[in-house]
């Protein structure tokens, strides 16, 4: 674990950190000479961080690995040593070299097919999304008419009702009138009646004007 430690810190800031400050020094002065020579850095620093990924899940258990891991990094920075402008003029420069075309070309491949594969996916994104906003809006236009169509017949209902009550509360004063209608008829007749009688008592003889008087 302490070894870890160590080894990291000493990546983080001997192989990183003061190489990058001393390829600023370089492009800020001009130097053709430190600048070629930071930029073979660099380019062996890349390969060493991608191996590293690979040699820390399988190698980690052999003994001395971080060791080892400080002392190249301390290699590849020592100016007596030269150990990134060694690698890169006998292996990494040689090997580029003769695959150059070939490496061009699988960028250039992976490119066209990262566009493609990103127009495609993007528009079955688009007709996802444009999918998913009708479907929604189609349940929603749903909802809004189910409610306005509960709505309605509320309304209806209440609509309704409303007549019946004003019906009922009508029958009752209609009821009161046909019964002084009746009575008043009644009346009417008892004294139409009276009248006959009262007539009838007129026409008859003496006899019968003492009887209707008693």
């Amino acid at each position: 674990m302490v070894s870890w430690i160590i080894s990291r810190l000493v990546v983080l800031v001997f192989g990183t950190l003061y190489p990058a400050y001393s390829s600023y020094k370089a492009v800020k002065s001009k130097d053709v000479k430190e600048y070629v020579k930071w930029m073979m850095y660099w380019i062996i620093f890349a390969l060493f961080t991608t191996v590293e990924v690979f040699t820390d899940m399988f190698l980690c258990w052999l003994p001395f690995y971080y060791e080892l891991k400080i002392a190249f990094v301390v290699w590849l920075l020592s100016p007596y040593t030269k150990g990134s402008s060694v690698l890169y003029r006998k292996f990494v420069h040689p090997t580029l070299s003769s695959k150059e075309k070939d490496i061009d070309e699988y960028i250039c491949q992976a490119k066209d097919k990262s566009y493609d594969t990103l127009v495609h996916y993007g528009r079955k994104g688009l007709n996802v999304a444009a999918t998913a906003a009708v479907m929604a809006a189609t349940k929603g236009q749903g909802v809004l008419s189910d409610r306005l169509r509960s709505f309605s017949m509320q309304d209806l209902s209440s609509y309704q009702s409303d007549p019946v009550n004003s019906g009922s509360g009508t029958t009752q004063p209609a009821a009161a009138q046909q019964r002084t209608r009746t009575m008043m008829r009644s009346k009417s007749e008892s004294y139409k009646g009276e009248d006959a009688l009262s007539s009838h008592c007129l026409l008859t003889p003496s006899e019968t004007k003492s009887s209707c008087r008693d």
